[in-house]
């Protein structure tokens, strides 16, 4: 393997792993969502090299007021795996994907209805809030926004959109190489995706795109 698709874990989690709190406020809030994620489903299994019907998205959610709910590790895995997990159930094939303090961005195949995907983000937005609300104690405060899905439907524009997402986490300057930050698809391209696919998807230029990403994300970090 490429020496640049390595795995690199210097300080982050391995897949599936949630870290363990040092504090007794971080710790009420690794016991509320540890039950939820190891309940949940695996990773995808392998990336997908060539646009096919009815076609791909890509999707991008916002908190509202861009406000920081996810900003602890134990939310970020929370958010990363309720989305990975809807996805599977809804028959979405997820290609990329990252998620962050206050946003996420995937690229996704979908089904044979792609009518689908409001239904799963409705689910997904409404599922995530009662957890978070749980643990701060507020009930019915709105967590999320909105969410905005583009068509894609030429294949440079959809692996550019593919390089976008998988090193968001180093465009939004939270780390300095993809693999680094574990709520993204970087580790998991990398060990998937054939050699010749991968060169060929880090190869574009995501400068020019047109990508709603107007956030500040946040680094992780415990409660406490």
């Amino acid at each position: 393997m490429l020496e640049s698709r390595k795995l690199i874990l210097r300080g982050s989690l391995r897949k599936g792993q949630l870290r363990q709190p040092h504090s007794k406020a971080s710790h009420f809030e690794f016991m509320v969502l540890r039950g939820t994620i190891e309940a949940m489903t695996r990773w995808p299994h392998a990336p997908v090299h060539e646009l096919h019907e009815p076609g791909a998205y890509m999707v991008t959610g916002s908190t509202y007021q861009k406000i920081h709910h996810f900003r602890s590790p134990a939310r970020l895995e929370f958010l990363q795996k309720s989305l990975l997990t809807l996805a599977e159930e809804y028959g979405w094939q997820m290609q990329a994907w990252a998620v962050f303090s206050n946003h996420y961005h995937f690229v996704a195949m979908s089904p044979g209805d792609a009518s689908s995907l409001q239904t799963m983000i409705k689910t997904l937005h409404s599922k995530t809030a009662r957890e978070i609300n749980l643990l701060d104690a507020a009930k019915g405060r709105q967590v999320w926004f909105d969410y905005w899905d583009t068509h894609l439907t030429f294949q440079k524009s959809y692996l550019a959109r593919l390089k976008y997402v998988h090193t968001n986490a180093v465009h939004h300057e939270l780390v300095r190489e993809a693999s680094l930050y574990p709520w993204c698809s970087a580790n998991w391209f990398g060990e998937r995706a054939s050699a010749a696919f991968f060169e060929t998807v880090m190869s574009f230029k995501t400068d020019q795109l047109t990508v709603r990403d107007e956030f500040d994300p946040e680094q992780a970090v415990s409660p406490g």
